[in-house]
């Protein structure tokens, strides 16, 4: 029976491999039977298009060579199709103006609407909230532009001025080439009252957690499909993901994902930037930033990774959160960004508007 660990060395030798072979959307590890979680871990690969022809460029092991023994890795296909980014298009959950704002409901740019995800804090000063979702919710090119932040989004009749909140503050450039860890950005209120440190039908957030693990049952809402339920199916994933056109980006790569798969449709346009809770004490857990077109999997990253990147900590009425911190030794968990994974992560500030001077 294949470990974990096992798992992660078969993913990590053969994902460059099998990340350029087309049809094959993304590597990670996961329960080689998720109702019968004692016949041990496996490789997971997903895949998209014509059927017949990927399973053929799917292995049915990987083996490995461990301290003189021969190891052989399951390999677990799921054709879940590709996965894409979701801002934008109109439904009716969550997309009303409310004012201060919290999260879970519609946010966005002018042109597109996404989810806010949390109400966060700078840390450790504390006296600064912020709106967290995703790059490509709050940024309109991916670029350090000036871009104002609505409620509601502008997919939901947000409108400019009337409707601004504040504006994109910080963000992490998506990459076109090499591996992108996090898509995550902040938007800065006009004041702090316009934010409330709560989550639609939770309340407030006792914080966030440090790792969680596969099997692990998750809730969020998002603006788009409310209220949702899910397990996380797969960690240390890496996936293609279809940004279209926004950015000029295309299909990218993302390194160390987390698949979490719904029992009905949890990430659909428009869920973008909402943050899965961990089910039992609502401490935030993963941003959701992408999904399958039928919309049954998710694709997040962990919001430590998030907290790492900004220096934020989840806002409270008194502050700030705790940090439930747990264990990453083990390979069935996700971990916190490594210094060196930190140091290629570049976090880019955008400059407030400046008045035009009138020209004599």
């Amino acid at each position: 029976m294949a470990t974990f660990f096992h798992a992660y060395l078969a993913k990590e030798k053969m994902v460059s491999t099998m990340m350029k072979k087309r049809g094959i959307a993304g590597v990670g590890i996961g329960f080689l039977n998720e109702k019968n979680r004692k016949q041990g871990a496996c490789l997971i690969v997903y895949t998209h298009g014509n059927l017949p022809s990927i399973m053929r460029l799917v292995p049915h092991a990987v083996g490995l060579q461990i301290a003189g023994s021969s190891i052989s890795v399951p390999v677990r296909a799921i054709h879940s199709g590709g996965f894409r980014s979701f801002a934008s298009i109109q439904t009716n959950r969550y997309k009303e103006k409310i004012r201060p704002v919290k999260a879970g409901y519609s946010v966005g740019r002018p042109d597109a609407s996404g989810t806010a995800g949390l109400i966060v804090t700078n840390f450790p000063e504390r006296n600064q909230l912020y709106v967290l979702s995703n790059n490509h919710v709050l940024n309109s090119d991916n670029s350090p532009s000036f871009t104002e932040t609505l409620q509601p989004g502008g997919a939901d009749g947000g409108r400019s001025r009337i409707d601004t909140i504040g504006r994109l503050d910080r963000f992490v450039a998506l990459r076109k080439t090499g591996a992108n860890f996090v898509d995550g950005a902040t938007s800065i209120p006009l004041r702090n009252s316009l934010l409330t440190p709560r989550y639609a039908t939770v309340g407030e957030l006792p914080g966030h957690v440090s790792s969680y693990r596969i099997g692990d049952r998750m809730k969020k809402v998002g603006r788009t499909t409310g209220l949702v339920k899910g397990v996380v199916e797969s960690i240390h994933t890496d996936i293609m993901v279809d940004y279209g056109d926004y950015g000029n980006l295309g299909t990218i790569r993302f390194r160390n994902q987390t698949v979490i798969k719904g029992t009905n449709r949890v990430s659909l346009p428009g869920d973008s930037g909402s943050v899965w809770l961990r089910e039992r004490g609502n401490f935030a857990a993963a941003v959701n930033f992408a999904g399958t077109v039928d919309g049954r999997r998710s694709i997040a990253y962990p919001v430590e990774w998030f907290m790492q990147v900004f220096q934020t900590r989840v806002a409270t009425a008194k502050g700030v959160g705790s940090v439930l911190r747990a264990s990453n030794r083990n390979h069935y968990q996700v971990r916190p960004l490594t210094p060196a994974e930190l140091r290629t992560i570049q976090v880019r500030q955008v400059k407030k508007q400046t008045k035009k001077r009138p020209t004599k």
